[in-house]
């Protein structure tokens, strides 16, 4: 099973412990085994450092799944990929292409969002019509 992320850039460190647990979870009873995160916040940084410390522990595949090429090189825990056709998508609504092909791509999603406005708001909802299993931490 896949699972994708969608949260606020602005995300507070203090949701890490919160995170671990619903990543554990997934992991021993969730049958995910694939995930798929962003790149483009602090939401972003969490999950992939939380999943970070749980590889030495769990067998899964994580993918940071890019908007477009970095300008400069940056080092991520994880393999990076694009989404198939970005590169034919202006730079300005390269994240939203990314993040439908996240949505297109997962069976779950787990979303840390506060306000009823912005991406993290509108990806969820997304995901809940197009019929995935939400998961709100």
């Amino acid at each position: 099973m896949v699972c994708t992320f969608f949260g606020h850039r602005d995300a507070s460190d203090s949701l890490a412990e919160k995170l671990r647990k619903t990543l554990i979870e997934l992991l021993e009873t969730g049958n995910v085994d694939v995930f798929y995160i962003g790149n483009s916040g602090n939401f972003d940084r969490l999950v992939s450092s939380v999943l970070y410390e749980l590889s030495s522990e769990y067998s899964f595949t994580c993918q940071i799944v890019l908007s477009y090429l970095p300008e400069q090189e940056r080092e991520y825990n994880f393999d990076t990929i694009l989404p198939e056709g970005i590169e034919d998508v202006p730079r300005r609504f390269a994240i939203s292409y990314r993040n439908q092909w996240m949505i297109e791509h997962s069976d779950m999603v787990v979303a840390y969002v506060k306000r009823n406005y912005g991406g993290a708001y509108k990806y969820k909802e997304l995901a809940k019509k197009k019929g995935k299993k939400v998961i709100e931490v």
